[in-house]
């Protein structure tokens, strides 16, 4: 059973930088995507990133280059790292997995996270 479970996330002042993580278990470690997801009020939830087994990364394009996804070692953990934060980057942010390469198609993942709540003032 895949499991997934979000650190608390927090708030932060516009430009500011902040680390997500996710506890991660009960996947295949042979093929998988885990992404990170992310909704704000009244808004559809969108793709932030994701990373597969072979390490390949894709970014939403409104975070590439300030957004980096990474896993530890022990692929037990998936963070999320977000400089340069603006307002539009308050959300929920999910973690999720699913099966196969990397993508951010977000009805191929099946497992979600509880979600942790990013604030970002200006």
């Amino acid at each position: 059973q895949v499991r997934l479970v979000e650190s608390e996330g927090g708030s932060v002042q516009s430009g500011g930088s902040l680390r997500l993580s996710c506890q991660t278990s009960g996947y295949r470690l042979d093929t998988y995507s885990l992404g990170w997801f992310r909704q704000a009020p009244g808004k559809e939830r969108e793709g932030v990133a994701a990373i597969d087994n072979d390490g390949r990364t894709e970014y939403g394009d409104s975070v590439k280059g300030r957004f980096t996804i990474s896993q530890d070692n022990a692929k037990t953990t998936l963070y999320l790292d977000m400089d340069s934060l603006e307002p539009e980057d308050t959300a929920i942010y999910y973690c999720a997995h699913a099966m196969g390469p990397v993508t951010l198609v977000e009805d191929l993942f099946g497992y979600w996270g509880q979600g942790t709540q990013v604030t970002v003032s200006s």
